[in-house]
């Protein structure tokens, strides 16, 4: 059945929401696993009766089903060549919540960090947390048996599911839990019910929802006569420590277990059954908690101090590598790594507690017990949770070898027993030397469960070759330790095949005659546990897609290669995390639209499909352009995604490559080529605002430049900041004695000097006063900012070079290069290395003597702030600011002046052109609801909004009427 037919026949069966293009396909075609299988169609279930429905056509016409939730299965679990449901879109409800019973009844699509949300008032929590619990769902947590850091105090998702609502792939409904206590009195010989009596938590109903008695479910019948067949492997080989994942989780189905089928069905993979809602445990949270960071010479001693600190019943034990948080100093800078102890790899251990002083005895205790070279207590929150930011973005972070390389998840989380992962680790190691690879170990280590991104050679036709040798000498070892193959993520398509390692033929017969009693015809999820796939066959790098050459971006750490830098996505998916005061800015067009293709990951998977050639047309598919069509170039990834994907770039260098040489959208010419506009509009800035005011004028200039109807006109400034006097210009060598610090360059960029000149006066005012002598370029120099977004790159390198040459003069000398706006400021920074080549001199030595205002001043011995004590200030970072210079140095200035700050996360939406563009209106509006609309319309009266962006400027202005300041104009005075 062709994709096309398959949605047809959905829609028919009443599913409502089906995409079966080759553009959602392809966004669906990966999870955050090494493998590629492109869906027939993806669904998007409104109920259980939508569930029911595409189940039974796709039984009929023997299409695999698959479940999916957040698509962060890292061991290929969530990928299937037929009908992938997503249940996010509609499926994410809170039913119910008892606080007395410390319950919650919830849909499968709902993200863990909601419930979280939810249930906080009541003082409760669900236990398990994966690191990708801000974007993570309950139903996927429920399909891999998930467990995160604090597994080791409140156990795994197992541990904490009461009942299931489940359609097996047979097509019976079943309400499945703890039956043992409540069946009806007559039972067989081992203890269970007799076949036709069972009873309590078990009900079953067809598909079309009849009801009918429990003793009547085949599926549960056929169920025991499994169980009661495998008494004895069940009891030796299944359930012999906690972080057991792989295989199936039979021990729950033991008599003396209670026959608990929700315990039991936790961890199957969906592929016994579609989960549709779910009874879960909650959890008190503790009243208090200290972090204790605990410093060792390397990975392996600090494992072997684990079972140490055990009796002190931690609510976490987690290692992590120094290489990955080198990885933060490098990307995000040194101020972004709170202080740690001296160490090569640290412990993270967690304590909870009722009062501070019992914690801080505890912590002393523990300390004393761990055999540390060095340690930290950490009691500010603010501090533990950068530490904790570290350690949840490990799967990103360590996406790159030390070399460079792209390091990948296919040996991600096998486990052993907590007391024998120190020598593990050690063999573990010395088996990567000998297959000629490496990797950064983190992890559960409280629980014996490791992950690792490792540097396959992807890259190498041989590649799938050396994983596979690889994977498989590596399962032995973790068998020879009594261990798990996978600890936490499932089995997937990545460890199926190693199963026989692990288990006896005996074992794995009772897995399929289970899987055989759920999924009778092999539909739900084929491939996964029972006759599972090879794991080197469907891999998304192999054989290597073809490198993409010639491009305008130089791509200096992806070897200068788009192919490499687009598949830098491994699909973590913070981008699809809720982000709302959190601080960080991506993925603002995925938090309006809530589809995955607006998010950074989605974008990203296109890319690659295009660039693997699985799409006609490559960069210029109609695919690439829907996905990157509401793309805000924000730069959020950037500094966000753990993997380091810039969106921004590769939409611009798609522009590049589509429109280069060819006809452009009519906003290209208008908003991509603002600064020559400007430039003119300033020779008679009053006649030409005088025209645009005329609402005939500007109804046709907004519609032949490409411009929403509903937007304003930006005003020209009558008389623009290079045209005043007096004002001291300035040449390389006239004498700046800027190596005394007493000099300045001030670059003025177009926005600054011809929309906004009062701010570039009150920078002036600003460095005078602190005895600083200011001087401006003689020639006016853009930095290509418009050009660049708008993929017009030939003339955007032109311009830069033209720029960065005439400050290199400047920096060559010594003298410091202050920029006003962020936007401009992040060109100079970042994409002029990037556009003119990581080898240009001048390119990197402006980018290391360009600083923002807040940075100078700062850095500026003896220079104390004005007094702005008793002002409230809410502060809107512009996107490029949070994500290349980082807006940490002037939140610090603002506070050392005594204000009082706070800051938005998200991005305006306004986002330069992209907002002012005919078609993005909605959605910029819907980007600026999400954070900043809603801080403003909560300001108290009298609070002052900072906005140092023009477009964030502009954005308050148009939609919330109100005046934004530059940081320039609140240092000279605040507004009263």
């Amino acid at each position: 059945m062709k994709p096309s037919e398959l949605a047809t026949a959905l829609r028919r069966a009443g599913v409502r929401d089906v995409d079966a293009s080759s553009r959602s396909r392809a966004e669906y075609s990966s999870d955050a696993s090494l493998y590629r299988v492109p869906p027939a169609a993806v669904v998007f279930p409104r109920d259980a009766e939508e569930v029911a429905a595409a189940l039974a056509l796709c039984r009929a016409e023997g299409m695999p089903l698959t479940a999916r939730g957040a698509g962060t299965s890292i061991a290929g679990n969530a990928v299937g060549s037929g009908a992938v449901l997503d249940f996010t879109r509609h499926m994410g409800r809170l039913k119910s919540l008892d606080q007395e019973a410390r319950t919650a009844t919830v849909e499968p699509g709902i993200v863990l960090d909601t419930l979280q949300r939810l249930a906080a008032p009541y003082g409760l929590r669900f236990g398990p947390d994966p690191s990708t619990h801000s974007r993570c769902t309950i139903g996927g947590m429920i399909g891999n048996n998930a467990c995160g850091s604090r597994a080791l105090a409140y156990g795994r998702t197992a541990d904490n599911v009461l009942a299931l609502d489940v359609l097996t792939g047979g097509g019976e409904r079943l309400s499945t839990g703890r039956a043992a206590d409540r069946l009806s009195p007559g039972r067989g010989a081992h203890g269970f019910p007799a076949e036709h009596g069972a009873g309590g938590l078990f009900t079953g109903r067809d598909a079309d929802g009849a009801g009918r008695g429990a003793d009547g479910s085949p599926t549960l019948i056929g169920l025991q006569r499994v169980v009661r067949d495998n008494l004895a492997v069940i009891r030796t080989e299944l359930g012999r420590f906690r972080r057991q994942i792989s295989g199936y989780s039979l021990e729950h189905l033991l008599p003396e277990r209670g026959f608990d089928v929700a315990k039991a069905m936790v961890g199957t993979e969906g592929t016994w059954g579609v989960v549709l809602g779910a009874e879960v445990l909650l959890v008190e949270a503790p009243a208090r908690t200290v972090l204790v960071v605990l410093g060792y010479r390397d990975m392996a001693t600090a494992a072997d101090a684990v079972p140490a600190l055990l009796p002190h019943r931690p609510v976490a034990i987690e290692g992590i590598d120094a290489r990955i948080v080198d990885v933060v100093r490098t990307r995000r800078g040194a101020g972004r790594v709170p202080p740690l102890p001296a160490g090569a790899g640290w412990l993270m251990v967690e304590l909870g507690g009722d009062s501070e002083a019992e914690l801080r005895s505890a912590a002393v205790a523990l300390t004393a017990d761990s055999a540390a070279d060095d340690s930290l207590v950490i009691t500010n929150p603010a501090h533990a949770a950068a530490i904790w930011r570290i350690r949840e973005d490990g799967a990103g972070l360590s996406a790159r070898s030390a070399a460079g390389a792209p390091a990948h998840a296919g040996w991600e989380d096998a486990a052993v027993p907590p007391e024998r992962l120190g020598a593990y680790l050690r063999e573990f190691e010395a088996l990567m030397i000998g297959h000629g690879l490496t990797g950064v170990p983190y992890g559960h280590f409280g629980d014996g469960c490791l992950h690792i991104r490792i540097d396959f050679p992807f890259d190498r036709a041989d590649g799938a070759k050396v994983f596979r040798g690889f994977v498989f000498d590596t399962a032995r070892l973790v068998a020879s330790y009594g261990g798990s193959m996978s600890g936490e993520h499932g089995d997937g398509r990545a460890r199926g095949e190693l199963l026989p390692l692990m288990y006896s033929p005996a074992a794995l017969s009772a897995f399929a005659a289970a899987k055989a009693v759920f999924d009778p015809g092999d539909v739900l999820n084929p491939g996964v546990i029972v006759r599972p796939a090879a794991v080197d066959a469907d891999l998304r790098l192999q054989p290597p897609p073809p490198p993409v050459k010639g491009t305008a971006f130089s791509y200096p750490d992806d070897g200068g290669d788009l192919t490499a830098a687009v598949h830098r996505c491994t699909g973590v998916a913070r981008c699809r995390s809720d982000i709302v005061d959190s601080g960080v800015v991506m993925c603002p067009s995925y938090l309006a639209t809530r589809d995955e293709k607006d998010s950074t990951r989605g974008r990203a998977r296109v890319l690659q499909e295009a660039v693997n050639g699985a799409l006609p047309g490559g960069l210029r598919a109609p695919e690439v352009r829907e996905v990157l069509d509401l793309c805000l170039s924000c730069k959020g990834c950037r500094s966000d995604c753990p993997t380091g994907v810039d969106m921004a770039t590769y939409k611009a260098e798609v522009l590049h490559q589509t429109y280069r040489h060819r006809p452009r959208p009519a906003a290209h010419y208008t908003l991509g080529r603002l600064p020559r506009w400007a430039r003119l509009a300033g020779l008679a800035p009053r006649a030409v605002n005088a025209m645009l005011g005329v609402r005939l004028i500007a109804a046709i200039a907004k519609r032949l430049g490409g411009i929403d109807h509903r937007r304003s006109l930006p005003s020209f400034a009558e008389r623009p900041f290079r045209r005043r006097r007096p004002m001291r210009t300035a040449s390389p060598g006239t004498g700046l004695s800027v190596g005394a610090g007493t000099s300045v360059v001030l670059w003025v960029d177009t926005f600054t000097d011809c929309f906004s000149p009062e701010i570039a006066l009150a920078a002036v005012r600003v460095l005078n006063r602190a005895g600083i002598e200011v001087a401006v370029p003689r020639a006016s120099l853009c930095c290509g900012l418009t050009w660049i977004s708008t993929g017009q790159l030939d003339t955007a390198r032109r311009r830069l070079r033209r720029t960065v040459d005439a400050l290199a003069r400047y920096a060559e000398e010594g003298t410091p290069i202050i920029a006003l706006e962020p936007s401009c400021t992040a060109v100079l920074r970042s994409d002029a290395v990037d556009l003119l080549g990581g080898g240009d001199r001048a390119a990197r030595l402006v980018a290391a003597s360009v600083r923002t205002l807040a940075e100078f001043l700062t850095d500026l011995p003896g220079w104390t702030p004005p007094d702005l004590g008793g002002v409230e200030v809410l502060a809107q970072p512009h996107c490029h600011h949070h994500a290349i210079m980082g807006w940490d140095t002037d939140r610090e200035l603002l506070v050392r002046a005594g204000a009082s700050v706070t800051s938005v996360g998200g991005c305006c939406g306004l986002a330069g052109n992209f907002g002012v563009e005919r078609g993005h209106y909605e959605v910029s509006v819907a980007v600026a609801e999400t954070q900043l609309l809603p801080a403003v319309r909560r300001a108290g009266k009298g609070t002052v909004l900072l906005a140092d962006g023009f477009s964030c400027r502009t954005q308050l202005d148009q939609l919330a009427d109100a005046r934004a300041y530059h940081l320039a104009e609140l240092l000279v005075g605040p507004p009263r």
